[in-house]
């Protein structure tokens, strides 16, 4: 019997919407990267190690550097918990996020981040600047696909 090789490759899909004093004003839907320590992450996971491997943040931050695998935090980040989690199709995982009115006001926000429960940096996104001011809010998700 023969097999095949599939080639599975680890991406992601990052959604935003921007909401200004309730009507939204931009929408932006772009992937994103993972990092490398992500391998490591999962191999552990996987194998019973995997304390504090599964994704309950998301981050945002200042720096509006694009992103590199060898990434490992964010800058100046504010750092929240996800709001909830859903299986959208087989071998996908989705977590949704928002950043209130009330959140993060002042920064300008450049880059997001899934981080782990241990901290570690998961995926990271960069696009334009974001002026976080208390009539704007975020909402969004994070789909990674097996």
């Amino acid at each position: 019997m023969k097999f095949e090789e599939k080639d599975v490759k680890l991406r992601g899909i990052f959604e935003l919407r921007i909401i200004k004093n309730g009507t939204v004003i931009e929408q932006y839907k772009d992937e994103n990267m993972i990092m490398n320590k992500v391998a490591d992450a999962l191999a552990k996971f996987i194998g019973g190690d995997g304390a504090g491997k599964t994704i309950t943040k998301i981050g945002f931050g200042t720096n509006g550097s694009g992103p590199t695998p060898d990434d490992t935090s964010l800058t100046n980040a504010y750092v929240k918990s996800i709001s909830s989690r859903s299986y959208p199709q087989v071998g996908q995982v989705r977590f949704n996020f928002n950043l209130a009115i009330t959140e993060a006001n002042g920064k300008t926000i450049r880059e997001f981040g899934l981080i782990c429960s241990d901290d570690t940096l998961f995926a990271r996104k960069t696009r334009g600047a974001i002026e976080k001011s208390s009539d704007i809010a975020l909402e969004g998700s994070w789909t990674i696909i097996f």
